[in-house]
């Protein structure tokens, strides 16, 4: 398509215009000039003046130089326009009012961070979950893991995505039980987001979210732009496809304005039986009532069904060839792991397609119907749905005086598949343990079990849903005053409460007519055990959390300083109900929890040498609330009495120089302590009753130094690089006593974990990356990374070292490096009503083999145990893989 439109004739339309300095009127040579929500963009001369081609409608132009205000400003398309002189005043650029809100932070503050605008955004990430954009960031690790479309996760100088606060619009999405990120269920955010923030450390945000290793801060798209339509088709490898329709309604009646999303994506996966089938939705809308008071609405939701690849493997399963390349791989270990080819995924199973058995799933309501393939069943897939809606309102009172409030819910419907009962698998194939789906339909077809009911068949193995069913109310609520021109206070409060219910039921069952579960102390009769598709079993739990922080926060800025500081208390509690279990009362039990406090403390200071240079210094300490496992075990049915909370000191300093926007550098070293890692022990006490004790001493330190920077020698050639050496280790063994009554008299314990010196796994310590980009003709840009990964040492959980004479560092993932291609080229047609843009992504273009993710001493494929690369589970990188399509703007 490039080379056939390439050559087409046009009647292009331009802007022009000269930047300078607001102050002396000197010419500001390499300020950006960008249409927004485009990748068209261009950089001043040594003149300070610019020529960009514009679209054929009306539109927004932004322009940015490092130490001055940004200027926006929409413009109506009607041929050539001349913008004149374009004053730039210096001092830092103003956040809008959700930035604000999301505690977004700027160049003149002491904080480390790095933020992809639209543009870097559209032409990297080619649909992929949205964190696998950001390894082109110092520290940071994001891998697919297993293939399934939605199940990325996120590593952050060694911190995983529990640790690491990820929000939008100013609204943390981490999962209030366990800190976790889905990424499946933001699964259109890519193409609805403005901007990504990744503030990496202690970070200016400023309610209580998780972020140790940093925070995720993206801000779809405003609802202001200029008029738009817009059609965007994709293919890529593996089956990819995927269609998006936008709209931009511009502003009506200089009031109000809204913009639009909509997704439909579909695809079969590299591994076997991931495939994806998926929607998603973006709403954004805002209305200006007066000069007072502004509202604003935000709704977002992916619905979407995926096959998971959830089972790493041993190498040799996947390639004998790689393995035996491999200086510590036992090639013995050859007979015990067949090959089975890089694309093996064990959740996936052949089944004869004249089994019609349905299958029940619910993310609304009742969804009985067919498997999502004829010929095999996944044991492993994902559904779920969870939109998010936030009512945002900015008020002002004066010019020093402003109130900025958010209003959010968050519903979830959706769960994971697997099997429950006796399922027939066979272990022959090395011991590989796949499901043989025909055998245990045939055995479930036949089997008259009378216990129950004498006419109808017991399923011994079945199909089931976990179920995860919730919906989160929050509001946040933040005055802030600027109390002279210097000195701005904040302070705000957040709330959230959630109810989150938990069950398994019967998804499939695989021929049979019934699956007896006896386990509901409030069921008694044969026709209450006798459970059909979606009767609960195993479990049915409801779990409440409540959470009220507040904090206050003064930042005070000059010309040369930048001091920030801020405290903050939150206090959380849990409710706990198993609806299975009776309390001796007749009705299910309950366990709660008092207020369980934490709070955190953070500053920091800037100072800017010159315009070209500065240097900063931040530190924080945090006392963190317990998460819901570490306050009540729902296995159990037990409260933990006065849990105890981790605590995090972060300490960083580092300093940048710029040549305007021509040359940029910034180092840093941080230093992270988290010490008081949750570990819990189950004893019995003296009177006969179980409980749980927290025993402390596990710790560790992360520590590191930073790079990154840019560097533009000509207009259209622009390279940026960093890298990141970290020093990620446990910092303690731990030993500990307690004493158990087990059989009635006092028995002393020794618990003891030797994990002193050992490196913290799951993301590479050392990494690097460069990226080129070269505008080779007017509106097309290419575009190369490079990625390098080495000191990665494998997962393992510090639990499982108890034995003093192992001190063997976990298994260490061999170097390896990535290549990624990228090519965007707006067209040069000979028309007014609409412009097409067309694009291509290469990933792993060199076509690699590469592990890029390893659990070590696999509990299920470890060959002997020594911590060799035979006895590690993995992932390894998808092939070299594309994806292509046009967009289409009216």
């Amino acid at each position: 398509m490039m080379l056939l439109f390439a050559g087409v004739a046009s009647a292009q339309s331009f802007v022009s215009g000269t930047v300078v300095d607001g102050a002396d009127g000197s010419p500001l040579p390499g300020a950006n000039v960008v249409i927004s929500g485009t990748t068209q963009g261009t950089q001043t001369d040594a003149e300070g003046k610019f020529k960009l081609r514009i679209p054929q409608h009306n539109f927004t132009i932004q322009i940015s130089f490092i130490g001055y205000q940004a200027i926006s400003k929409t413009l109506k398309a009607n041929g050539d326009l001349e913008m004149g002189t374009i004053k730039m005043m210096a001092g830092s650029n103003e956040l809008s009012a959700v930035e604000i809100v999301a505690s977004r932070t700027t160049a003149e503050s002491p904080f480390v961070f790095q933020e992809l605008d639209k543009k870097e955004i559209v032409q990297n990430l080619g649909s992929r979950d949205l964190p696998n954009v950001l390894n082109v960031t110092p520290s940071v690790y994001s891998t697919n893991q297993g293939g399934g479309a939605g199940d990325s996760r996120i590593n952050v100088r060694g911190f995983d995505q529990r640790n690491v606060a990820v929000m939008i619009n100013g609204v943390p999405v981490n999962d209030m039980e366990n800190g976790w990120v889905y990424w499946s269920n933001w699964d259109g955010l890519g193409d609805a987001s403005s901007s990504i923030q990744v503030q990496r450390g202690i970070s200016p945000v400023n309610i209580s979210v998780p972020s140790v290793g940093g925070t995720i801060n993206i801000i779809t798209d405003p609802a202001g732009q200029a008029q738009s339509t817009s059609f965007r088709q994709e293919v890529g490898s593996f089956g990819f496809r995927k269609s998006t329709f936008g709209y931009n309604s511009g502003m009506l009646n200089e009031k109000f304005a809204f913009s639009l999303n909509l997704v439909r994506k579909q695809g079969d996966g590299f591994y076997q039986g991931t495939y994806t089938d998926a929607w998603a939705y973006y709403f954004g809308a805002s209305y200006q009532m007066d000069d007072n008071d502004k509202f604003e609405i935000y709704a977002v939701g992916a619905p979407q069904l995926h096959g998971q690849n959830l089972y790493a493997q041993n190498i040799a399963r996947y390639s004998h060839d790689y393995a035996s390349d491999l200086e510590d791989y036992d090639q013995a270990a050859f007979q015990r792991y067949r090959e089975a080819g890089r694309d093996f995924n064990q959740n996936y199973g052949g089944v004869s397609s004249s089994y019609t058995g349905r299958q029940y799933y619910a993310m609304y309501n009742t969804n009985l119907g067919q498997r999502y393939a004829s010929d095999y069943i996944m044991e492993r897939e994902n559904y779920y749905h969870k939109p998010q809606i936030n009512l945002n309102w900015y008020h002002t009172f004066n010019k020093d005086l402003r109130w900025s409030n958010v209003v959010y819910w968050s519903g979830g419907a959706g769960g994971g598949t697997g099997t429950y009962g006796s399922v027939s698998t066979d272990y022959s194939y090395q011991g590989m343990g796949v499901i043989q789906w025909d055998k245990e339909i045939a055995q479930n077809s036949d089997n008259f079990d009378q216990t129950y009911h004498s006419a109808l068949n017991a399923s011994t193995g079945i199909l089931r849903n976990s179920v995860n069913k919730q919906q989160t109310w929050g509001a946040i609520s933040k005055l802030m005053y600027n109390v002279n021109s210097n000195l701005n206070i904040q302070a705000g409060v957040d709330y959230r409460w959630a109810s989150i219910d938990h069950y398994r039921e019967v998804r499939d069952l695989l021929g049979g007519d019934y699956f007896a579960y006896t386990g509901n102390d409030f069921e008694s009769s044969n026709a209450q055990f006798m459970k059909g598709l979606g009767d609960k079993i195993a479990y049915d739990n409801t779990n409440q959390v409540s959470w009220l922080g507040g904090y206050a926060q003064a930042v005070y800025d000059t010309k040369k300083l930048n001091l920030f500081g801020m405290a903050g208390y939150t206090v959380v509690s849990y409710d706990y109900t198993d609806h299975f279990q009776n309390d001796g009362t007749g009705n299910a039990l309950n366990l709660a929890t008092d207020n369980l406090p934490g709070f955190q403390v953070k500053a920091g200071a800037a100072y800017k040498v010159n315009r070209n240079f500065n240097f900063f210094v931040n530190g924080g300490y945090i006392s963190r609330n317990p998460i819901f496992d570490y306050a009540i075990n729902d296995g159990a049915g037990v409260v933990y009495d006065n849990p105890e909370n981790e605590k995090v000191s972060i300490f960083e300093a580092g300093a940048s120089y710029y040549i305007g926007n021509k040359f940029g550098l910034t180092v840093n070293y941080y230093n992270t302590t988290w010490t008081d890692r949750t570990i819990t022990q189950n004893v019995r006490l003296m009177n006969g009753d179980e409980d749980f004790i927290f025993l402390g001493g596990l710790g560790q330190n992360h520590s590191g130094v930073e790079l990154a920077g840019s560097y533009q020698p000509i207009e259209g050639l622009r390279f940026d690089f960093g890298s990141s050496i970290g020093n990620w280790e446990y910092t303690s063994d731990v030993n500990a006593t307690y004493t158990t009554y087990e059989n009635g008299s006092a028995v002393e314990n020794t618990f003891n974990l030797y994990v002193n010196g050992l490196k913290v796994g799951d993301a590479p310590q050392t990494q690097a990356y460069i990226s080129g980009s070269v505008d080779i003709t007017e509106g097309l840009t290419a575009k190369v990374d490079y990625r390098y990964y080495t000191s990665f040492y494998s997962n393992f959980n510090p639990m499982d070292r108890t034995d003093e004479g192992d001190r063997t560092q976990s298994w260490q993932v061999p170097d390896y490096g990535v290549v990624d291609l990228h090519l965007y080229y707006d067209l040069p047609l000979n028309t007014e009503d609409y412009s097409v843009s067309v694009f291509a992504h290469v990933f792993n273009a060199l076509n690699t083999i590469y592990i890029q993710d390893a659990t070590d001493n696999s509990q299920y494929n470890s060959f002997d145990g020594d911590h060799d690369a035979d006895d590690a589970e993995v992932f390894f990188g998808i092939p070299r893989n594309f994806n292509a399509g046009f967009t289409i703007r009216f």
